[in-house]
């Protein structure tokens, strides 16, 4: 090591470079300040290493900083929204094809139907259903507020359960704030128990009411009904315990917007007829069947293929109860099976 450098490594660094790296001054023509690294024998260090350094002199400061104006940032590709690109199912032709067979072997299913006639009153739904009663829905539609709470209350139970639950909780606070301001939130618990999971479920429910209202002033959600998809998922995604089918229900059933969330029954079936590979989680799922299937048959299939999937004995896990029939031959779905066995899976 040269006696200056010796001198300036003494004396401590003197200031910093444009990247922070600890520069020394040292003496000597054409090299006042250098970063802190050995000298190669015995010369100045090498333009890249300070790149950026405004004090360098001659040649070696000009190339270091025509090298740092030239030099990109390395950035890493976003996240690709398609997790299988070489898996081309469905195509819109099959997605068209497999609603109208559902369709014509189902009816489309009673428990959705309101939601669908909301869908029509805006313009949104214009697939045909002549068994359809045009006459209207009487029950005002519900609040984003309210889907919400409903569709949270429905993890890990029932549909019916989760209807009776969300009842109760509206019977003992009328309001909102009122489940906020409780104390404890024992009452909350005891009004949604018949949905199970009830502490884990109204600490989430109150975190995200409180939430809300520390946000936007007052505890309401209809501004999401303005906002973009992505924007919905943004501002939904940040409360605990709301994950991407959550957001997904809301998104489809309460804002009408065009998604489609995977459930296990979606999940499976879209397995069994080869939409997603057989090793497709429901997370990457829920992507690659959002990107495939056209935004005017996503509503209509989704609520097909739960239906399905709850009463079709080839389809479904569960045994007994109404179903189509114990053949595979009778299922509408049977022609688009990839095998027997995938259908095990």
């Amino acid at each position: 090591m040269d006696r200056a450098w010796a001198d300036a490594l003494a004396h401590g660094p003197a200031r910093y470079g444009p990247l922070q790296e600890p520069c020394l001054i040292v003496a000597g023509p054409g090299r006042d300040v250098r970063p802190i690294c050995s000298p190669i024998d015995g010369h100045t260090p090498t333009p890249h290493l300070v790149a950026g350094n405004r004090h360098l002199h001659g040649a070696a400061g000009q190339a270091a900083q025509a090298s740092e104006m030239t030099r990109k940032p390395k950035r890493k590709p976003p996240p690709s929204p398609e997790p299988y690109h070489d898996h081309p199912s469905p195509s819109p032709a099959q997605c068209l094809a497999v609603r109208d067979a559902l369709l014509a072997f189902h009816g489309f299913p009673d428990e959705f139907a309101p939601f669908r006639r909301r869908r029509r009153r805006l313009g949104l739904d214009t697939s045909p259903d002549p068994e359809e009663d045009t006459d209207g829905d009487p029950s005002p539609p519900p609040t984003v507020l309210d889907g919400l709470v409903t569709t949270l209350l429905s993890q890990n139970t029932t549909d019916a359960i989760s209807r009776r639950a969300f009842a109760a909780l509206k019977a003992a606070f009328p309001t909102w704030d009122q489940v906020v301001d409780e104390e404890e939130g024992k009452r909350l618990e005891d009004a949604i128990r018949c949905g199970g999971l009830a502490a884990t479920k109204a600490a989430r429910i109150r975190a995200m009411l409180r939430g809300v209202r520390e946000r936007r002033g007052k505890i309401c959600l209809e501004y999401l009904r303005d906002l973009s998809v992505d924007e919905v998922k943004t501002e939904l995604s940040r409360f605990k315990g709301i994950g991407p089918k959550t957001v997904a229900c809301v998104l489809m059933f309460y804002l009408q917007k065009d998604d489609f969330p995977v459930d296990t029954h979606v999940l499976r079936i879209t397995n069994a007829i080869g939409w997603v590979p057989a090793t497709a989680s429901r997370e990457r799922a829920y992507l690659h069947l959002n990107s495939k299937i056209p935004d005017d048959l996503k509503f209509d299939l989704n609520c097909l293929f739960v239906t399905h999937g709850k009463l079709c004995q080839s389809c479904s896990k569960k045994l007994g109860g109404q179903k189509t029939t114990g053949s595979n031959s009778m299922c509408p779905l049977a022609s688009y099976c990839c095998t027997e066995e995938k259908m095990k899976q």
